[in-house]
């Protein structure tokens, strides 16, 4: 497996990391991941938007303009065999004392991109559901940064690994819903399809915005608002998204059937949906 590490190509074995990095000590870093379709990589530009909000909001030069993480991007996608893939981006306030202030004069970053394979939910779990717990949601209050300190989002997952479950749907102050651990959560009641608003208390997903372009573009109810913990356990059906569980039906919540406890038609026809638009846009 080729990764790319500080301007250069090798093999993972080859790969090293000091371990004064402030990524390593502090968790001082953002990160990024864009799935590749038939070695496509998708709305590279609306990523690394985000992926510059994220440094923005920890005071972090970008150490590559656009064009230059586009040429290491594509150069890492043709080094990998998988037609899919999903590109993990990494960086780092850099190498320095251990300090909590940052260095001055600043560092170079750590830049590190790391390319997976890319496999997408097997048809048994399309068919059946899955399984979520809800829990508090008691991250900070900048959810909108994509940090590598994801150490509330590790123990909310956990959470729902040890209770049998794909995914932990958050709940802030008791009253409503923000997204999963790792993913992000739509509530339908009466066919209308509800999404939490794109705020700090979130991270704004890019599968997000697609689902919610094809309802626009397919004439399917929607609304962006604050969604209550009452509509969540009220729910006729609750959806997961993100870029590599692409969209799931939610069919168990705290052990109780969402709905009629099977995937309902707001998940059929949005499954289908993004898989036309899987093929014939992300593919080309």
């Amino acid at each position: 497996m080729a990764i790319y590490l500080n301007g250069s190509f090798m093999p993972i074995e080859d790969a090293k990391v000091s371990v004064l990095d402030r990524g390593f000590i502090f968790g001082d870093g953002v990160y990024e991941v864009i799935p590749v379709y038939s070695r496509r990589a998708f709305r590279m530009a609306e990523h690394l938007k985000r992926l510059q909000h994220s440094l923005d909001g920890i005071k972090l030069a970008n150490p590559h303009s656009e064009s230059e993480w586009s040429d290491i991007l594509n150069e890492l996608i043709q080094r990998n065999e998988p037609e899919d893939q999903y590109l993990y981006l990494h960086i780092t306030r850099g190498v320095a004392k251990r300090d909590h202030a940052f260095p001055v004069p600043p560092v170079a970053p750590t830049v590190f991109v790391l390319s997976n394979p890319l496999t997408t939910p097997p048809p048994e779990l399309l068919q059946s559901g899955i399984a979520c717990i809800t829990v508090q949601d008691n991250r900070w209050l900048r959810c909108d940064i994509k940090s590598i300190a994801l150490l509330p989002n590790v123990l909310l997952r956990q959470a729902a690994v040890e209770a049998g479950c794909a995914e932990a749907i958050l709940i802030r102050d008791d009253a409503f819903l923000t997204e999963g651990a790792a993913s992000n959560i739509f509530v339908v009641k009466d066919g209308k399809l509800l999404a939490p608003p794109k705020d700090n208390l979130m991270l704004p997903g890019i599968t997000y915005d697609v689902i919610l372009e094809l309802a626009a573009a397919n004439g399917i109810p929607h609304e962006v608002r604050r969604v209550s913990k009452a509509e969540v356990f009220n729910a006729d059906e609750l959806l997961l998204t993100s870029s590599t569980r692409e969209v799931l039906a939610i069919t168990t919540l705290d052990g109780k059937p969402v709905g009629n406890g099977k995937p309902g038609a707001m998940f059929a026809r949005l499954h289908k949906l993004y898989q036309t638009f899987k093929r014939e846009v992300m593919r080309k």
